[in-house]
């Protein structure tokens, strides 16, 4: 091998050695610096701690809270009674109208309406099951608060027929549809619910114009539809995880009560 050659591999040898330390110290350099490096995720995860507790919604409680305060109170306070009896002298006394039936219908269309929009592809915040059930809930919640009420008050009704006159039982159910529907739709419109309890409030005039209820009948009654309803929204998730795993549900059955009688209504998606 002759000595330029040689001087010249010799030469090769050396720099490719100096460019593997020089790579191999910027490794050493870049690990390093990676290894000062704060580390954002923790180094523990506790799989065994509690889950987020819901906080109950006290403050959308206290508008329908205090309505049912007023209805009560009106019954045994002269003050407010003299409202009972204004009202009355107001819409029946000084008319003797006719009595019309429309209100024992009427207190069922916002929930016919959450049905009806949702068929023709205007859909709401739950679907079929989920609605149904809350739906069946706020029934149950309201039969179990209001009719026991009627019993225990015996408030005499207007007309003298019966002594179920407080709440009233008619306005408590179309409040409850309201409510339902303007949980439904509020996200789409605002005006759904607006619709949805210019109606109810029609209902609970027309249980006075028929003079089947004083106006604390009617307040109160309203209270317990729009309570039943919240009620049903607040603790539905709970029962959903219990009941169901994310099976899709067609037809419910929905026990109902009505004028002291009880009867089961079906609802099926075709």
């Amino acid at each position: 091998m002759t000595k330029p050659f040689s001087v010249l591999l010799l030469s090769n040898i050396l720099l490719l050695s100096h460019g593997i330390y020089a790579q191999t110290d910027s490794v050493k350099i870049q690990l390093k610096s990676t290894s000062n490096t704060i580390d954002t995720l923790p180094k523990s995860i506790v799989w065994s701690s509690e889950p987020i507790k819901r906080v109950f919604p006290y403050k959308s409680f206290i508008v329908p809270a205090a309505m049912i305060v007023y209805g009560y109170t009106a019954t045994h306070n002269n003050k407010l009674n003299k409202w009972n009896l204004a009202a009355r002298d107001e819409i029946y006394m000084e008319r003797q109208p006719s009595k019309v039936g429309i209100d024992n219908y009427l207190q069922f269309a916002p929930m016919v309406a959450v049905y009806g929009l949702n068929a023709v592809g205007i859909k709401g915040k739950n679907n079929f099951r989920d609605r149904t059930m809350i739906y069946a809930m706020s029934q149950l919640i309201n039969s179990a608060l209001v009719f026991p009420l009627k019993t225990w008050s015996a408030e005499t009704r207007p007309d003298g027929t019966n002594q179920f006159s407080f709440p009233s039982g008619h306005t408590a159910n179309a409040f409850i549809s309201a409510e339902f529907l303007r949980q439904e739709y509020k996200d789409v419109s605002p005006w759904y619910g607006v619709a949805g309890y210019a109606v109810a409030a029609t209902t609970g005039y027309l249980r006075m114009y028929n003079n089947k209820h004083w106006l604390g009948d009617v307040v109160a009654g309203a209270g317990f539809g729009i309570m039943s309803t919240k009620l049903a929204y607040w603790i539905y998730p709970t029962i959903k995880k219990k009941l169901f795993k994310d099976k899709d549900v067609n037809t419910v059955v929905i026990p109902t009560y009505q004028s002291g009688a009880f009867g089961v209504g079906m609802v099926h998606q075709f």
